[in-house]
């Protein structure tokens, strides 16, 4: 049951639950358009709309609104100024429990549902390309439509989890994801595009909202791996899901089936939520004082009140962190390296295999070397988290983007030269961009402060798919230049996003969040 401490009260939940039910069966209202395909492999494209899909519909979009009503509080401005003085010490010193094991595993298993639908694109296409008889330059719509749907995403999750609390907007993207759900039976092309952008949204906002969660959650000195591991093996675990259940279920039931696939995994993640903790400072907020007790019990967290004679202090503490040139500057440089990772991961990776067939390697050897590569990065994740535990995480994410600059260096090289061996410049790009990702949004989370870490992470998340959205734009409208142009126009820059981070970047291993928090300089420590 999923605790009313996220919700207004009896009432609110038992809307939250109403509207889930709407949805799911808005959902179920979709399937018998699926099934009518069972004879023809689930070929749909050209069949009407019936009234039942567009009840379904309706059923969603309302389903959606009444779980936000469940969810979301009434009073957002007696909230936010109620909580002006009231701040939760994260456990800064605590060794790691059974709920933070808890908490871990959960995050996992909810990164790996998120992570696993913006996957699976890669494996429907060539059934959406065969069944709607578009070329490569249509289909890349879908693509393109979902990543700008996480971009909108990202900022919107981070916005609402700032506002509204981490497991709201939790709870409420996981209702919409199992709403995106009908895109399995849709019989229309534009239909399919439009649910892409909206899974999209669904999905852009679990990854920012995961790594705020954390980093207030977890003792400095596991932060840092904790952050790093839980998004490793969340976005590896998504592509193992995303390529086992298409080898599984897509020569039966067609590419479709990946789609239907969010009912039961959207459902899932709302299970989950119910092991999920709510923001103590959020209960506090909202006069739940018992309930944030047992919060910060479990987490071994403190709440400290301010002190009447700082509360103008404080009311500046925002204006502080929100201006100057560290902020921008940190907050530029995390976005250019996000950027730049979007662009490689999302345009110069998806392009290379066609260039080496072009230069006269095979299809075979080409794939190969990119999934022989793909797998060095899987043992890659406990080497980077435990160098950004251990090491320092401030240089661990510089050696990264030095890395991959030099992966683009190589390819550069290779373009220019049109000989050697391609193994080493598609190496360095898959592990110097896995670990980057692996530790740009942990390092983010780390950076800013609690009042903005949702959204100032949500942004720099955002730029990982905002890099990936103009690559794809350039392949729908045919102007990917040739690779030499494409891999220096990448690395110049990846070089200002090394400096960037090397100058404006805190050391954030091991360190008290309050340290690097200008709010939190403000507050004296008492007991609840």
């Amino acid at each position: 049951m999923i605790s009313t401490s996220t919700l207004s009260g009896r009432r609110g939940l038992w809307a939250f639950i109403l509207g889930v039910i709407a949805v799911t069966a808005g959902v179920l209202m979709h399937i018998p358009m699926f099934l009518m395909g069972r004879h023809n492999h689930f070929i749909l494209a050209g069949m009407p709309i019936g009234a039942d899909m567009v009840l379904g519909m309706v059923a969603i979009v309302g389903g959606v609104g009444i779980a936000a009503y469940g969810l979301l509080p009434r009073d957002i401005p007696g909230l936010l100024s109620a909580s002006q003085d009231i701040v939760v010490t994260p456990p800064e010193d605590a060794p790691l429990s059974r709920a933070h094991w808890m908490l871990m595993g959960v995050l996992v298993i909810a990164l790996v549902i998120d992570i696993m639908k913006p996957a699976t694109l890669g494996f429907v296409l060539p059934g959406m390309m065969s069944e709607y008889q578009v070329d490569e330059a249509t289909v890349s719509q879908f693509p393109f439509s979902a990543l700008v749907g996480t971009v909108v995403g990202s900022i919107i999750w981070g916005i609402i989890a700032d506002i509204y609390g981490r497991k709201a907007s939790i709870l409420l993207s996981a209702v919409m994801f199992v709403g995106t759900s009908i895109c399995g039976a849709m019989p229309s092309l534009a239909w399919n595009v439009g649910m892409c952008f909206l899974m999209g949204v669904a999905a852009g906002g679990m990854l920012p909202v995961t790594y705020a969660l954390l980093a207030e959650m977890m003792p400095s000195k596991h932060r840092g791996w904790s952050l790093v591991l839980v998004g490793g093996l969340g976005a590896v675990g998504g592509y193992f899901a995303a390529s086992g259940f298409s080898a599984i279920l897509q020569p039966h039931f067609g590419w479709r089936i990946m789609w239907l696939l969010n009912l039961p995994t959207g459902l899932s993640l709302v299970l989950l939520g119910a092991l999920i903790p709510e923001s103590a400072k959020f209960l506090l907020a909202r006069g739940r004082r018992d309930e944030a007790r047992r919060v910060m019990e479990r987490f071994g967290s403190k709440a400290r009140q301010i002190r009447p004679a700082e509360t103008a202090a404080l009311v500046k503490g925002p204006t502080v962190a929100l201006t100057g040139a560290a902020f921008f500057g940190k907050l530029v440089a995390l976005s250019l390296a996000a950027t730049c990772y979007g662009l490689i991961n999302f345009g110069l990776l998806l392009w290379l295999p066609a260039d080496l067939v072009a230069k006269g390697y095979s299809v075979e050897v080409s794939s190969r070397l990119l999934a022989e590569s793909a797998l060095i990065a899987f043992p890659m994740i406990f080497v980077v988290a435990f160098a950004y535990s251990a090491w320092s995480s401030k240089w661990s994410l510089v050696a990264s983007i030095a890395v991959t600059a030099a992966g683009l260096l190589a390819v550069l090289q290779l373009e220019l030269t049109g000989s050697g061996s391609p193994v080493l410049p598609v190496a360095l790009l898959i592990v110097g961009t896995n670990a980057l990702i692996a530790m740009l949004l942990p390092y983010a989370a780390e950076s800013f402060p609690l009042r903005i870490r949702g959204r100032t992470t949500g942004i720099v998340a955002a730029c990982t798919k905002g890099g990936g959205t103009f690559a794809q734009l350039l392949a729908i409208l045919a102007l990917v230049p040739p690779l030499a142009v494409v891999s220096l126009a990448i690395l110049v820059p990846t070089i200002v996003a090394l400096l960037l981070v090397a100058w404006f970047g805190k050391e954030t291993r091991g360190r008290d969040l309050r340290d690097l928090d200008p709010d939190a300089r403000t507050f004296s420590a008492t007991g609840m």
